[in-house]
């Protein structure tokens, strides 16, 4: 099968491949025995920079699961680390911050560095990269970055937040400042994604977790012009997903006017609705519900054919998750949500 062939992306292009192609938000990871036993005794941020570590964490569930795509192991911290940023990923907590971005003065600091670090850093993520598509062969691997509100949304509050009141704040007390920060996030993002595609990424998804804390208005006004700079760089390369949590109200802002090639949906539309409100033009990604991955199988099997059915509705449709692979899920339950997916006509 050529590399083009592959389902994902003909998926992506807009097409209906024989078997509709199925890949997880964080397949890599903590619900892997495999995983946890490689990760013993070495923090998270320095797993995502050891060649070693990242190229076999990014290829376990690919040779355990049979998805049709590899996601690239790392995290949405790691280009700010890059770039030079202080930033540690707690267990149990996630990203914290040194020194949050909270004034016009620490805006000024952190965007006096310059973005381009990030590519002169970076060897680690190619060789990694390189390491994994030797092995996966026809299987795409996607590159991935964090949309610049989600990242701004970590830097403002210091760490994770339920509501991102600070990050939310400075849009409206200082917009300026906003928008300076943002704009220097969305280009190290660019070039994180330019490395990995470089690399030998054959499709790439912008992760913006917290969009949906957003109303309409400021997405359209703070967010989403930025993640269009974040995305710019590498439109037209490769074909590009965009994803949110709770962006049902944004779903339709969510193609960034087209940029996005498939839009992602957490469970709470439905697929057939989200198709509608993404149009012709755009594929749908999603959306099973995390917490039914505990449920029965006899449940979890109908769910999973009612996720089928409904995507029937869009152009194309990639199944996922509606969010990333809780660390306590059953592998056994992703293999044999895959082996149905693959079973079933397109």
């Amino acid at each position: 099968m050529p590399h083009t062939d592959a389902p994902l992306l003909r998926a992506l292009r807009g097409e209906r491949p024989e078997r509709t192609p199925v890949w997880f938000m964080r397949q890599a990871g903590r619900s892997l025995p495999e995983y946890r036993d490689l990760r013993v005794g070495t923090r998270m941020l320095d797993a995502c920079l050891d060649p070693d570590l990242a190229s076999e964490i990014t290829l376990q569930p690919v040779r355990r699961h049979g998805v049709d795509a590899a996601i690239f192991f790392s995290d949405i911290v790691v280009p700010l680390r890059l770039a030079g940023v202080q930033v540690e990923i707690v267990p149990g907590r996630g990203p914290v911050f040194d020194e949050p971005v909270r004034s016009a003065a620490d805006v000024d600091a952190l965007t006096a560095r310059d973005p381009a670090e990030v590519s002169a850093a970076a060897s680690p993520v190619a060789e990694a990269i390189a390491r994994i598509t030797a092995e996966l062969g026809d299987t795409p691997l996607i590159g991935f970055a964090g949309a610049p509100f989600t990242l701004a949304a970590y830097l403002v509050e210091g760490g994770p937040s339920k509501e991102h009141l600070r990050a939310r704040a400075m849009m409206h007390a200082d917009p300026v400042s906003w928008h300076r920060l943002a704009d220097w996030l969305a280009r190290v993002a660019a070039a994180f994604l330019d490395v990995q595609v470089r690399a030998g990424a054959r499709a790439a998804q912008l992760f913006d977790s917290w969009a949906g804390s957003l109303s309409p208005e400021d997405y359209r006004a703070f967010a989403a012009p930025h993640s269009r700079t974040a995305l710019g760089g590498v439109h037209g390369r490769v074909p590009l997903i965009h994803f949110g949590v709770g962006t049902g109200p944004i779903l339709p802002d969510m193609r960034l006017h087209g940029l996005a090639d498939a839009v992602g949906a957490d469970w709470r539309v439905p697929l057939d609705q989200a198709a509608g409100m993404l149009g012709p033009d755009t594929t749908v990604q999603g959306n099973i519900d995390p917490a039914l991955l505990q449920a029965p199988w006899p449940v979890l099997e109908a769910h999973v054919r009612d996720v089928l059915h409904r995507g029937r509705a869009a152009r194309a449709h990639i199944v996922n998750l509606g969010h990333g692979v809780p660390p306590d899920t059953d592998p056994d339950v992703l293999t044999r949500i895959v082996e149905l997916v693959h079973a079933e006509a397109s």
